[in-house]
């Protein structure tokens, strides 16, 4: 593919101009000039990585029973052997990993059941995300069913940020809390394990998250790897929180067995740690694989007045099959809502404490919140794309990005810098500031290891974290140009302008034609998706337009068409590419990069395209 970005020695790429790190968002700019920059910058076009069809595709075919374009599928992830075919396709309860196989789920579950049994009293501290929430909704449910005296505490996104809280501790001991199990949060927490000890506070922690070569002061420590190397690194907050309460109910049962009450509620908290999983993108192969899959299977059925009404307020109400899409795209987004918006203690109240009457009332309020959310989400969308014109940040000469603004909403500027990485191709840092202080959210792009670049700039900064790809930050408003010079020094050094065009991979090619719904309900056998098994990617070959393309949605914003190879039609839709109409009406033949579904209407099922990207055919 012919990029658009110029050839030339790295030496010659040089720092945008000084006027570049002036980044305070102006309100000079009217809102309907910032619309028109938006929906008249140039998305840029990814880089076509198709795969080639696989040496051992026709045998693994063969010998699995499967299409030559399952196998194709299948060993593009890595699944090459017959019998490991059959054990990813058909994910079985019995391949769990037991509880005490995580490193400190034993000890854990024996002091929490010691706690229980003596009266004490216990809080499960949370956090405001997807993960957070379930986690600590699993935990305190597995305690009250033991007759635990338990409550949770959620801390606030805007007062006290991500993880454990000295305040919020010495607050909680004030209270009479006696015992702290922390879910999500806390392996990285040192300075509030001391103050958890001087305060005489028992404190269990439980996590996911990459740990220091300290650990904090805890009676217990559940984490797959800081304490000793677990067969499932890859847990989220809240497949941690599940096997701690298999754990301890397993010990409450006093054997090997869960008495048949604590194994009904497990299998009803598969759901709650199937959001978690699919919402903090962990990978899911493996164990993780296998509680999602029962976890989704299990939606359907779940009594939780909280879930039901969720399942309602998304209009998800009456479907047989949950899948990682209705989780990613449709839940998780109006639980993450109320924890950006507002405070996400409502969400876990959704799942625990409240009957059908209070769970249909925070529904609708989490919904509400949602929509919220999108307002403002667009609104900084807009006036962030042309701040990125104005400043210059989309020239050849400048590879990153960072954007600063009293005007921000904190809790949605990762989803816009997550826009801006798709739509400049260039890591981001979005900078909400509170008078002489900001916070900060940044996305990256590949070879670009935000961890090792803040660190390379952490003069600039009061604190941050974060892994390669996706970071936070907190930083004084007068050290925001300083940093903004020192981050984009470092992404021109790191960045080529071939770094700078986003690759999009595809599995293989196929024709319209051999693309039947028998072979799409076998590629949807390898769900649920997600990271370690992304949801499969064709490309087509050249097809012909049919009709002329169309804008669908309340505002125009999608893309709807129909393309023709040799004698089969199909429908496609592009979600989000509304823009792009009158470019796509000028064409005659395209090629397209899509994801195949499967429509149902009218007791009639058809192949369809949802489209990721098209080209003109040339």
């Amino acid at each position: 593919m012919r990029s658009r970005w110029r050839s030339g020695p790295i030496a010659q790429r040089s720092r945008p101009r000084p006027s570049h790190a002036t980044v305070y968002c102006s309100k000079s700019t009217p809102a309907a000039h910032r619309r028109r920059i938006l929906a008249t910058t140039p998305r840029l076009q990814r880089e076509w990585i198709i795969a080639p069809p696989h040496a051992e595709c026709d045998e693994l075919a063969r010998t699995a029973h499967v299409s030559p374009l399952l196998a194709q599928l299948l060993l593009q992830r890595g699944i090459s052997a017959a019998g490991h075919v059959s054990a990813f396709l058909n994910p079985s309860f019995k391949e769990l990993l037991p509880p005490d196989q995580l490193p400190g789920a034993a000890d854990a579950s024996r002091r929490l059941l010691e706690a229980v049994r003596q009266n004490r009293r216990i809080v499960v501290y949370g956090d405001y995300d997807v993960d957070g929430v379930t986690a600590a909704t699993i935990l305190w449910h597995a305690l009250r069913l033991a007759g635990g005296n338990v409550d949770y505490y959620i801390p606030s996104r805007f007062d006290e940020g991500f993880g454990l809280n000295g305040d919020a501790l010495r607050q909680l001991r004030a209270e009479g809390a006696e015992l702290v199990i922390t879910v999500d949060c806390g392996i990285a927490a040192l300075d509030e394990g001391r103050i958890a000890r001087e305060i005489g506070l028992d404190l269990i922690i439980t996590d996911h998250h990459t740990p220091k070569e300290t650990l904090p002061d805890a009676v217990a420590i559940v984490h797959p790897t800081a304490c000793g190397d677990s067969p499932n690194p890859h847990l989220s907050g809240a497949g941690v929180a599940l096997k701690v309460a298999w754990a301890f109910l397993q010990r409450l049962s006093e054997g090997d067995r869960v008495a048949p009450e604590f194994r009904d509620y497990l299998l009803d908290a598969t759901a709650f740690a199937a959001l978690g999983l699919v919402a903090d993108i962990v990978p899911l192969v493996g164990e993780n694989r296998i509680i999602a899959t029962f976890g989704l299977r299990h939606l359907c059925h779940t009594q939780n007045p909280g879930l039901q009404a969720l399942i309602e307020v998304s209009g998800l109400a009456g479907k047989r099959k949950y899948d990682d899409y209705d989780v990613g795209f449709m839940l998780a987004p109006r639980l993450n809502a109320v924890g950006r918006m507002g405070h996400a203690r409502l969400a876990v109240e959704l799942f625990t404490h409240a009957d059908a009457a209070r769970a249909a009332q925070i529904a609708a309020e989490l919904d509400a919140h949602n929509r919220d959310r999108k307002a403002v989400e667009q609104k900084i969308l807009e006036q962030a794309a042309a701040m990125v014109v104005e400043r210059g940040f989309n020239r050849d000469s400048c590879h990153g990005i960072v954007l600063a603004s009293q005007n921000w909403h904190p809790g949605v500027i990762g989803i816009v810098a997550t826009r801006l990485v798709e739509r400049f191709g260039r890591p981001t840092i979005l900078i909400s500031l509170n008078g002489d202080e900001g916070q900060g959210s940044g996305r990256s792009v590949r070879h670009f290891p935000l961890n090792e670049v803040l660190t390379a700039c952490g003069e600039h900064l009061l604190s941050y974290g974060g892994h390669a790809m996706a970071a936070g930050v907190r930083i004084a408003a007068d050290k925001v140009e300083p940093f903004t010079e020192a981050f984009i020094a470092q992404a021109n050094q790191r960045l080529t302008p071939t770094d700078l065009v986003p690759k999009l991979a595809i599995d293989g090619e196929v024709s319209l034609t051999n693309l039947t719904t028998d072979l799409v309900d076998q590629v949807e056998r390898m769900a649920p998706f997600g990271l370690g098994n992304a949801r499969p990617r064709l490309a087509s070959g050249p097809v012909q337009l049919v009709d002329r393309p169309r804008t669908v949605g309340q505002t125009g914003q999608h893309l709807q068409f129909a393309v023709r190879d040799e004698s089969t039609v199909r429908k496609a839709i592009a979600f989000r590419q509304g823009d792009q109409l009158a470019e796509l009406s000028d064409q005659r033949a395209i090629r397209v990069a899509f994801e195949p579904i499967i429509n149902t209407w009218n007791n009639q099922r058809s192949v369809e395209l949802k489209v990721i990207e098209w080209q003109p055919a040339d």
